[in-house]
Protein backbone atom coordinates (compact mmCIF):
# COMPACT_ATOMS: atom_id res chain seq x y z
CA UNK A 1 0.00 0.00 0.00
CA UNK A 2 1.17 3.59 -0.66
CA UNK A 3 2.14 5.84 2.11
CA UNK A 4 -0.67 8.20 2.77
CA UNK A 5 2.17 11.31 2.97
CA UNK A 6 -0.40 13.82 4.23
CA UNK A 7 0.49 16.89 5.16
CA UNK A 8 1.79 17.65 8.84
CA UNK A 9 1.92 21.30 10.60
CA UNK A 10 4.74 23.28 10.58
CA UNK A 11 6.52 23.00 13.43
CA UNK A 12 6.54 26.73 13.67
CA UNK A 13 2.87 26.90 14.33
CA UNK A 14 2.81 25.67 17.80
CA UNK A 15 5.42 28.39 19.32
CA UNK A 16 7.04 26.58 21.63
CA UNK A 17 9.35 27.38 24.27
CA UNK A 18 11.71 25.70 22.92
CA UNK A 19 14.39 26.94 25.51
CA UNK A 20 12.77 25.80 28.47
CA UNK A 21 11.66 22.32 26.97
CA UNK A 22 15.27 21.78 26.12
CA UNK A 23 16.33 22.70 29.63
CA UNK A 24 13.56 19.99 31.15
CA UNK A 25 11.45 22.86 32.53
CA UNK A 26 8.43 21.17 31.98
CA UNK A 27 9.35 17.48 32.08
CA UNK A 28 8.95 14.91 35.48
CA UNK A 29 12.14 15.30 36.93
CA UNK A 30 13.41 12.02 36.68
CA UNK A 31 13.34 11.77 32.69
CA UNK A 32 15.82 14.97 33.22
CA UNK A 33 17.81 13.46 36.03
CA UNK A 34 17.95 9.91 33.69
CA UNK A 35 19.95 11.96 31.06
CA UNK A 36 21.88 13.78 33.20
CA UNK A 37 22.82 10.13 34.54
CA UNK A 38 23.08 8.67 31.22
CA UNK A 39 25.43 11.48 29.69
CA UNK A 40 27.92 11.40 33.65
CA UNK A 41 28.52 7.97 32.47
CA UNK A 42 28.85 8.47 28.47
CA UNK A 43 26.35 5.66 28.14
CA UNK A 44 23.68 6.43 24.75
CA UNK A 45 22.31 3.70 23.83
CA UNK A 46 20.36 3.67 20.73
CA UNK A 47 16.57 2.76 21.95
CA UNK A 48 13.27 2.29 20.26
CA UNK A 49 10.68 3.88 22.41
CA UNK A 50 7.02 2.98 21.57
CA UNK A 51 3.68 5.18 22.35
CA UNK A 52 0.71 3.89 22.47
CA UNK A 53 -2.86 4.38 23.77
CA UNK A 54 -4.82 2.42 26.10
CA UNK A 55 -8.72 3.58 24.95
CA UNK A 56 -10.18 3.60 21.40
CA UNK A 57 -9.84 6.93 20.24
CA UNK A 58 -9.28 9.66 17.75
CA UNK A 59 -6.08 10.62 17.55
CA UNK A 60 -4.86 14.00 18.39
CA UNK A 61 -1.75 15.98 19.30
CA UNK A 62 0.30 14.08 16.92
CA UNK A 63 1.63 16.80 14.68
CA UNK A 64 2.47 19.14 17.88
CA UNK A 65 4.49 16.04 19.67
CA UNK A 66 6.21 15.42 16.84
CA UNK A 67 6.86 19.60 16.73
CA UNK A 68 8.37 19.01 20.00
CA UNK A 69 10.52 16.23 18.95
CA UNK A 70 11.59 18.03 16.07
CA UNK A 71 13.15 21.27 18.07
CA UNK A 72 13.81 20.13 21.49
CA UNK A 73 15.55 16.96 20.73
CA UNK A 74 19.41 17.45 20.90
CA UNK A 75 19.57 16.55 17.39
CA UNK A 76 17.08 15.59 15.50
CA UNK A 77 18.74 14.13 12.87
CA UNK A 78 19.72 11.22 15.11
CA UNK A 79 16.36 9.97 15.06
CA UNK A 80 13.99 7.93 13.35
CA UNK A 81 10.66 8.41 13.97
CA UNK A 82 7.43 6.76 12.89
CA UNK A 83 3.90 8.46 13.73
CA UNK A 84 0.14 7.86 12.94
CA UNK A 85 -1.66 11.43 12.01
CA UNK A 86 -3.92 13.46 13.69
CA UNK A 87 -7.31 12.55 13.02
CA UNK A 88 -6.40 8.80 12.53
CA UNK A 89 -8.56 6.16 14.84
CA UNK A 90 -6.79 4.15 17.04
CA UNK A 91 -7.37 0.99 19.21
CA UNK A 92 -6.27 0.27 22.57
CA UNK A 93 -2.84 -0.30 23.06
CA UNK A 94 -1.93 0.82 19.45
CA UNK A 95 1.33 1.94 19.15
CA UNK A 96 0.74 5.55 17.86
CA UNK A 97 4.87 6.79 17.34
CA UNK A 98 7.73 4.63 17.45
CA UNK A 99 11.26 7.16 18.36
CA UNK A 100 14.74 5.01 17.66
CA UNK A 101 17.48 7.22 18.15
CA UNK A 102 20.19 8.03 21.47
CA UNK A 103 18.11 7.57 24.73
CA UNK A 104 19.77 10.54 25.96
CA UNK A 105 18.97 13.03 23.08
CA UNK A 106 15.10 12.68 23.68
CA UNK A 107 14.79 11.23 27.28
CA UNK A 108 13.90 14.68 28.72
CA UNK A 109 10.86 14.94 26.02
CA UNK A 110 8.46 12.14 26.97
CA UNK A 111 6.61 14.49 29.57
CA UNK A 112 5.97 16.45 27.22
CA UNK A 113 4.91 14.36 23.87
CA UNK A 114 2.63 12.31 25.97
CA UNK A 115 0.70 15.02 27.46
CA UNK A 116 -0.47 16.72 24.04
CA UNK A 117 -1.26 12.75 22.69
CA UNK A 118 -3.30 12.75 25.98
CA UNK A 119 -5.14 16.28 26.06
CA UNK A 120 -5.48 16.91 22.07
CA UNK A 121 -6.91 12.98 21.95
CA UNK A 122 -9.22 13.56 24.55
CA UNK A 123 -10.62 17.11 23.18
CA UNK A 124 -10.30 15.34 19.74
CA UNK A 125 -12.39 12.33 20.79
CA UNK A 126 -14.91 14.08 22.51
CA UNK A 127 -15.59 16.16 19.39
CA UNK A 128 -16.05 13.21 17.40
CA UNK A 129 -18.74 11.73 19.32
CA UNK A 130 -20.80 15.22 19.45
CA UNK A 131 -20.05 15.55 15.35
CA UNK A 132 -21.13 11.97 14.67
CA UNK A 133 -24.37 12.20 16.71
CA UNK A 134 -25.31 15.50 15.34
CA UNK A 135 -24.25 15.07 11.41
CA UNK A 136 -25.01 16.55 9.27
CA UNK A 137 -26.05 19.19 11.60
CA UNK A 138 -23.49 21.79 12.72
CA UNK A 139 -21.01 21.63 15.90
CA UNK A 140 -20.00 24.58 17.48
CA UNK A 141 -17.09 23.85 20.23
CA UNK A 142 -17.87 26.38 23.16
CA UNK A 143 -15.58 25.03 25.79
CA UNK A 144 -12.79 27.83 26.37
CA UNK A 145 -14.55 28.76 29.43
CA UNK A 146 -14.17 25.97 31.10
CA UNK A 147 -10.22 25.50 31.17
CA UNK A 148 -6.87 27.94 31.01
CA UNK A 149 -6.76 29.80 27.97
CA UNK A 150 -3.08 28.44 27.18
CA UNK A 151 -4.71 25.45 26.07
CA UNK A 152 -6.90 26.95 23.45
CA UNK A 153 -4.95 26.93 20.76
CA UNK A 154 -4.31 23.36 20.38
CA UNK A 155 -7.47 22.01 21.51
CA UNK A 156 -8.90 24.37 18.70
CA UNK A 157 -7.23 22.06 16.00
CA UNK A 158 -8.04 19.18 17.65
CA UNK A 159 -11.76 20.08 17.14
CA UNK A 160 -10.88 21.37 13.76
CA UNK A 161 -9.56 18.01 12.96
CA UNK A 162 -12.48 15.97 14.83
CA UNK A 163 -14.98 18.08 12.53
CA UNK A 164 -16.41 21.12 14.75
CA UNK A 165 -17.85 23.49 12.57
CA UNK A 166 -16.95 26.68 14.21
CA UNK A 167 -14.65 26.97 17.41
CA UNK A 168 -15.17 30.49 19.46
CA UNK A 169 -12.14 31.82 20.23
CA UNK A 170 -9.47 33.02 17.40
CA UNK A 171 -7.08 31.27 19.41
CA UNK A 172 -8.89 28.06 19.11
CA UNK A 173 -8.71 28.52 15.04
CA UNK A 174 -5.34 30.23 14.96
CA UNK A 175 -3.25 26.85 13.59
CA UNK A 176 -5.79 26.70 10.29
CA UNK A 177 -6.02 30.45 9.85
CA UNK A 178 -9.34 31.16 10.71
CA UNK A 179 -11.04 33.04 13.30
CA UNK A 180 -13.46 32.81 16.12
CA UNK A 181 -17.39 32.84 15.75
CA UNK A 182 -19.98 33.39 18.18
CA UNK A 183 -23.30 35.12 19.00
CA UNK A 184 -24.97 37.86 20.89
CA UNK A 185 -24.36 37.33 24.66
CA UNK A 186 -26.03 37.52 27.50
CA UNK A 187 -23.45 40.14 29.15
CA UNK A 188 -24.31 42.17 25.92
CA UNK A 189 -28.21 42.21 26.24
CA UNK A 190 -27.92 42.86 30.07
CA UNK A 191 -25.69 46.28 29.25
CA UNK A 192 -28.42 47.27 27.06
CA UNK A 193 -30.69 46.83 30.49
CA UNK A 194 -31.92 43.09 29.16
CA UNK A 195 -33.30 44.49 25.67
CA UNK A 196 -32.50 41.47 23.66
CA UNK A 197 -33.76 42.93 20.45
CA UNK A 198 -32.19 46.27 21.49
CA UNK A 199 -28.78 44.39 21.50
CA UNK A 200 -29.28 42.72 18.75
CA UNK A 201 -29.98 45.66 16.88
CA UNK A 202 -26.29 46.87 17.93
CA UNK A 203 -24.80 44.02 16.97
CA UNK A 204 -26.00 44.43 13.59
CA UNK A 205 -25.11 48.47 13.32
CA UNK A 206 -21.78 47.45 14.72
CA UNK A 207 -20.51 44.10 13.31
CA UNK A 208 -19.56 43.09 9.60
CA UNK A 209 -22.35 41.90 7.43
CA UNK A 210 -20.66 39.43 6.95
CA UNK A 211 -20.85 38.21 10.51
CA UNK A 212 -23.87 35.76 10.73
CA UNK A 213 -25.94 37.18 13.77
CA UNK A 214 -27.44 34.54 16.03
CA UNK A 215 -29.01 35.76 19.80
CA UNK A 216 -29.29 33.90 22.67
CA UNK A 217 -32.68 34.07 23.42
CA UNK A 218 -33.33 32.69 26.81
CA UNK A 219 -32.87 35.95 28.82
CA UNK A 220 -35.99 36.51 30.18
CA UNK A 221 -36.71 33.33 30.19
CA UNK A 222 -39.12 33.61 27.16
CA UNK A 223 -37.59 32.28 24.20
CA UNK A 224 -40.96 31.92 22.20
CA UNK A 225 -41.10 35.62 22.69
CA UNK A 226 -38.17 36.89 22.40
CA UNK A 227 -37.45 34.88 19.32
CA UNK A 228 -40.38 36.56 17.40
CA UNK A 229 -39.62 39.96 18.88
CA UNK A 230 -35.95 39.50 17.18
CA UNK A 231 -37.20 38.29 14.09
CA UNK A 232 -39.72 40.51 13.33
CA UNK A 233 -37.11 43.46 13.60
CA UNK A 234 -33.97 41.51 12.06
CA UNK A 235 -35.63 39.81 9.51
CA UNK A 236 -33.61 38.59 6.64
CA UNK A 237 -30.49 39.69 8.59
CA UNK A 238 -31.01 36.99 11.56
CA UNK A 239 -28.67 34.15 11.02
CA UNK A 240 -30.64 32.20 14.09
CA UNK A 241 -31.55 31.97 17.23
CA UNK A 242 -29.51 30.00 20.38
CA UNK A 243 -31.85 28.74 23.48
CA UNK A 244 -29.62 28.04 26.53
CA UNK A 245 -32.38 28.39 29.08
CA UNK A 246 -30.62 27.21 32.68
CA UNK A 247 -31.19 23.14 33.32
CA UNK A 248 -32.85 24.52 36.86
CA UNK A 249 -35.69 26.94 35.03
CA UNK A 250 -38.71 26.30 32.59
CA UNK A 251 -39.50 28.41 29.81
CA UNK A 252 -42.54 30.10 30.23
CA UNK A 253 -43.76 28.63 27.05
CA UNK A 254 -43.76 25.53 28.47
CA UNK A 255 -45.58 25.68 31.47
CA UNK A 256 -49.10 24.85 29.77
CA UNK A 257 -47.74 21.76 29.05
CA UNK A 258 -46.44 20.44 31.97
CA UNK A 259 -46.90 16.97 33.13
CA UNK A 260 -45.91 14.33 31.25
CA UNK A 261 -41.84 15.28 30.15
CA UNK A 262 -39.15 16.82 31.75
CA UNK A 263 -39.78 20.58 31.11
CA UNK A 264 -36.35 22.06 32.65
CA UNK A 265 -33.41 23.23 30.60
CA UNK A 266 -33.50 23.27 26.82
CA UNK A 267 -35.93 20.53 25.69
CA UNK A 268 -37.48 19.12 22.82
CA UNK A 269 -40.66 20.84 23.64
CA UNK A 270 -38.50 24.19 23.81
CA UNK A 271 -37.22 23.66 20.71
CA UNK A 272 -40.51 23.00 18.88
CA UNK A 273 -42.27 25.68 20.30
CA UNK A 274 -39.69 28.11 19.27
CA UNK A 275 -39.58 26.32 15.52
CA UNK A 276 -43.46 26.81 15.23
CA UNK A 277 -43.63 30.28 16.28
CA UNK A 278 -40.79 30.93 13.85
CA UNK A 279 -42.67 29.23 11.04
CA UNK A 280 -46.01 30.44 12.10
CA UNK A 281 -44.51 33.96 11.30
CA UNK A 282 -42.90 33.75 8.38
CA UNK A 283 -39.49 33.32 9.37
CA UNK A 284 -38.75 30.19 8.77
CA UNK A 285 -35.14 30.83 7.64
CA UNK A 286 -34.25 31.66 11.58
CA UNK A 287 -32.32 28.71 12.36
CA UNK A 288 -31.87 27.41 15.77
CA UNK A 289 -28.83 26.76 18.07
CA UNK A 290 -29.09 24.89 21.28
CA UNK A 291 -26.76 24.89 24.17
CA UNK A 292 -26.60 24.29 27.82
CA UNK A 293 -25.24 20.72 29.48
CA UNK A 294 -25.34 18.77 25.41
CA UNK A 295 -23.49 15.51 25.47
CA UNK A 296 -22.93 13.20 22.83
CA UNK A 297 -26.09 11.25 24.59
CA UNK A 298 -28.25 14.49 24.41
CA UNK A 299 -27.66 15.14 21.07
CA UNK A 300 -28.57 11.23 19.89
CA UNK A 301 -31.73 11.54 22.29
CA UNK A 302 -32.85 14.74 20.22
CA UNK A 303 -31.64 13.73 16.76
CA UNK A 304 -33.85 10.20 16.87
CA UNK A 305 -36.30 12.67 18.23
CA UNK A 306 -36.22 14.46 14.93
CA UNK A 307 -36.10 17.86 17.03
CA UNK A 308 -35.79 20.64 14.58
CA UNK A 309 -31.98 21.93 15.62
CA UNK A 310 -30.11 23.40 13.21
CA UNK A 311 -26.97 23.90 15.44
CA UNK A 312 -25.41 22.49 18.76
CA UNK A 313 -23.31 24.51 20.47
CA UNK A 314 -20.82 22.26 23.50
CA UNK A 315 -18.97 23.11 26.23
CA UNK A 316 -17.25 21.48 29.02
CA UNK A 317 -18.41 17.94 28.38
CA UNK A 318 -15.77 18.37 25.42
CA UNK A 319 -13.36 18.40 28.58
CA UNK A 320 -14.28 15.08 29.72
CA UNK A 321 -12.90 11.17 30.01
CA UNK A 322 -9.49 9.84 30.10
CA UNK A 323 -7.38 8.90 27.19
CA UNK A 324 -3.89 8.52 28.73
CA UNK A 325 -0.82 7.53 26.35
CA UNK A 326 2.24 5.55 27.80
CA UNK A 327 5.67 5.29 26.22
CA UNK A 328 8.19 2.51 27.26
CA UNK A 329 11.52 1.48 25.79
CA UNK A 330 11.12 -2.20 23.67
CA UNK A 331 14.46 -2.30 22.11
CA UNK A 332 17.95 -1.38 22.73
CA UNK A 333 20.30 -1.36 20.59
CA UNK A 334 17.83 -3.21 17.61
CA UNK A 335 17.00 -5.71 20.73
CA UNK A 336 14.30 -6.67 22.82
CA UNK A 337 14.72 -5.04 26.22
CA UNK A 338 11.27 -3.93 27.37
CA UNK A 339 9.24 -3.66 30.80
CA UNK A 340 7.12 -7.18 31.33
CA UNK A 341 4.24 -6.75 29.25
CA UNK A 342 5.44 -3.79 27.46
CA UNK A 343 7.18 -5.76 24.24
CA UNK A 344 7.55 -4.53 20.79
CA UNK A 345 4.66 -4.23 18.58
CA UNK A 346 5.05 -2.49 15.45
CA UNK A 347 2.26 -1.17 13.38
CA UNK A 348 2.15 -1.26 9.61
CA UNK A 349 0.20 2.05 9.71
CA UNK A 350 2.83 3.78 10.95
CA UNK A 351 4.91 6.36 8.63
CA UNK A 352 8.06 7.41 8.67
CA UNK A 353 8.20 11.30 9.89
CA UNK A 354 10.64 13.64 7.59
Amino acid sequence: MPPRRRKRLDPAVFNLPVDKMRQGYYSDKYFVRAREILRADKHSPRVTMQVFGKSQAFLGGMDEAIAILKLCTDDWDALEVQALYDGDRIEPWETVMLIEGPYDAFAHLETLYLGVLARRTRVGTNVRAVVEAARPKQVMFFPARHDHWLVQTGDGYAAHIAGAIGVSTDAQASWWGSSGIGTVPHALIAAYHGDTTLATQKFAEYMDPEVQIITLVDYENECVATSLDVARVLGDRLWGVRIDTSENLVDKSIIPAMGSFRPTGVNPHLVWNVRNALDSEGFGHVKIVVSGGFTAEKIRFFEEQLVPVDAYGVGSSLFAGRFDFTADIVLVEGKPEAKVGREFRPNKRLEKVK
